[in-house]
């Protein structure tokens, strides 16, 4: 019994992983329908663990819901996506305020990943990028000790998966990334909070001023 627990639970999370994983790349994009049976033959799995993880990512806003339709790629707007780059803002300033000093083995776990992400880059292995991404900034928050609010930072993240993986097509983006991730951890190991702030709010505000590579320019609101 408890294997097969086990082996079920590992069949959801694989599941979960890989639907993230196409949502990442754009093999399923914003708005599409995913229907369970389609994808349970893609995934080659039952119904069982495509049902739940569907569930899951709905769950966290990834997917959609709607009775008699079924499941479906969240598809935001682009006021959507301002509000949640504002509130990782307003979150991730808070996190990184609570940040003790780093320790030096800490400092170097990130230049390893930044490396990676370097070398991925090289590659244009968007997904691993993303991935990598992703590991490198919470790396960051988990030191905070904030548990609660980082946990809220990879809902918003979530939800933003697809739209942020666009500019990572771009070489000079991908490069880009890489220095200044060098900077934020130079800033880390100064202990300089406030540098590791403005380096962290130029680094994001990145992905909203792509916005247009997603959104036609008249849905955009005028300010």
């Amino acid at each position: 019994m408890a294997t097969s627990t086990s082996s079920g639970a590992g069949s959801v999370r694989w599941a979960v992983a890989r639907i993230r994983e196409m949502i990442t790349v754009m093999e399923l994009l914003p708005g599409q329908q995913i229907r369970q049976e389609d994808m349970a033959s893609r995934l080659s799995v039952s119904r069982a663990p495509i049902r739940e993880a569907l569930g899951i990512l709905q769950s966290e806003g990834v997917l959609d819901y709607q009775r008699n339709v079924g499941y479906s790629v969240k598809r935001l707007t682009v006021q959507d996506l301002e509000q949640a780059y504002l509130m990782r803002r307003v979150l991730e300033r808070e996190v990184i305020a609570a940040l003790p000093d780093l320790t030096d083995e800490q400092l170097e776990e990130l230049e390893n990943i930044n490396g990676r992400i370097k070398q991925a880059g090289d590659d244009a292995d968007v997904l691993t990028i993303q991935r990598l991404n992703n590991d490198f900034h919470f790396y960051i928050f988990r030191a905070s000790g904030l548990d609660l609010i980082v946990d809220e930072l990879r809902r918003i993240w979530s939800l933003t998966e697809a739209y942020r993986s666009v500019y990572l097509y771009e070489a000079e983006a991908r490069e880009r990334i890489v220095h200044e991730h060098a900077s934020i951890v130079d800033a880390l190991r100064r202990g300089d909070r406030d540098a590791v702030v403005e380096l962290s709010d130029q680094h994001r505000s990145r992905v909203p001023s792509r916005l247009a590579a997603v959104f036609p320019a008249e849905s955009r609101p005028q300010r």
